[in-house]
């Protein structure tokens, strides 16, 4: 039992073959289609040797090495949760698993560290890329062939020759700009892990559900605006804030605090990691809390930590809303204050998980589990606080 925490939560990186690229019957979504699924067939094929001609930058699939040429992308991407996607959380769990079933182990590197060059035993690999996770060559090179977006003009040739380009030029197409080319890593199959009848990962058929996608906003619209490779979300306080409208109403019978997602293009939060608190606590003269006034209520959906069972789903789908009241009620002290927040903890099942991993043993990855953990808790900000009085 001490590794099935472990092997449950990385059931998260499993099954996510691509389930198709949605939608049109045009000649373009057919061409759009089979490029995704041969950009995304997983694992990811090796590169094998580099073209003849090609030097120490064009052959390397170093993030530092692609950021000479393109410093502002490596910037952003240094910094985002795509850089972090084989962090100390998942390295320790899987530096376990890797003992106790490789063959699963393995599984979970399609999404965290997709390249064939970043896992063990398969040819060209690199040690020195494994934890540097989701790198630019995930998205951008196969076969050492480069791949990318439209220019901003929409155009996708260039004026010079591929022979006179680096790296004999890009290859363009608008599948970079569509939903569907996030869909791999954060969508789960039909068939896929479920709990209570609802996919475990199920972003892509949010979205594609709500308003979002009937308006033809892409994921990079929100994730990646400009063509930024930060891909901020639940951990980014200004991404959250921008996403969540929060309304203050009081009457003679008390307060109520209404949280809206009209910002997300799917539920919010998506997954079982994060929550949101929304709590109200009286405070006295001195501002301090009076005792046993805390009330709270949670936005996300709770699941027992082996992944076995759905507690509850509060989730805000797109224009949903949470209504949270504090009713005026007699206090052992006297009160002046009614003080509202709401918390993002988007790291909240993550510190469950590793506290209970360390105090059963934990195995082989014991000191990147103890460094994941003190990250999750300290992941936590406000986003909305706001002070009613009671006088």
């Amino acid at each position: 039992m001490r590794d099935r925490p472990a092997r449950i939560l990385l059931l998260a990186g499993l099954g996510l073959t691509l389930a198709g690229a949605g939608g049109g019957c045009t000649r373009t979504e057919r061409a759009l289609q089979q490029f995704l699924e041969r950009h995304w067939r997983a694992p990811i094929a090796p590169q094998g040797p580099p073209p003849v001609g090609f030097g120490p930058l064009e052959s390397s699939l170093q993030p530092d090495r692609c950021g000479i040429c393109h410093p502002a992308q490596l910037a952003d991407w240094k910094e985002s949760i795509h850089a972090a996607s084989m962090g100390p959380g998942v390295a320790g769990q899987l530096e376990e698993l890797h003992r106790t079933d490789p063959a699963q182990a393995r599984t979970c590197y399609v999404c965290h560290a997709p390249l064939a060059e970043q896992r063990p035993g398969t040819p060209g690999y690199d040690p020195t890329l494994t934890g540097k996770g989701i790198v630019c060559g995930s998205c951008h090179v196969r076969k050492w062939q480069r791949f990318g977006p439209p220019w901003r003009d929409g155009t996708l040739r260039s004026s010079t020759p591929r022979a006179r380009l680096p790296h004999n030029g890009v290859t363009r197409t608008p599948a970079f700009l569509r939903s569907e080319f996030c869909k791999d890593c954060h969508q789960f199959p039909a068939s896929g892990y479920a709990l209570n009848g609802k996919l475990l990962q199920n972003t892509y058929e949010e979205w594609k559900a709500g308003p979002a996608a009937t308006s033809n906003v892409a994921c990079q619209a929100c994730h990646m605006p400009d063509r930024r490779h930060q891909w901020r979300g639940i951990h980014d306080p200004d991404m959250v804030r921008g996403a969540l409208t929060v309304s203050v109403n009081r009457d003679d019978t008390g307060v109520t605090l209404t949280v809206t997602n009209t910002g997300a293009g799917h539920q919010l939060p998506t997954y079982v990691t994060p929550r949101v608190v929304v709590s109200g606590e009286l405070l006295d003269a001195e501002g301090h809390v009076v005792a046993g006034s805390r009330r709270e209520s949670v936005i996300g959906r709770a699941v027992t930590l082996d992944l076995e069972r759905e507690l509850f789903d509060t989730r805000l789908p797109p224009g949903g809303s949470a209504v949270f009241r504090y009713a005026h009620e007699r206090t052992p002290a006297p009160a002046g204050t009614l003080r509202l927040r709401v918390v993002v903890e988007p790291d909240h099942f993550y510190t469950d998980f590793f506290e209970t991993l360390l105090q059963s043993g934990g195995g082989s990855g014991l000191r990147g589990i103890r460094e994941a953990l003190e990250a999750s808790r300290r992941s936590s900000f406000t986003v909305f606080e706001h002070s009613v009085s009671l006088d």
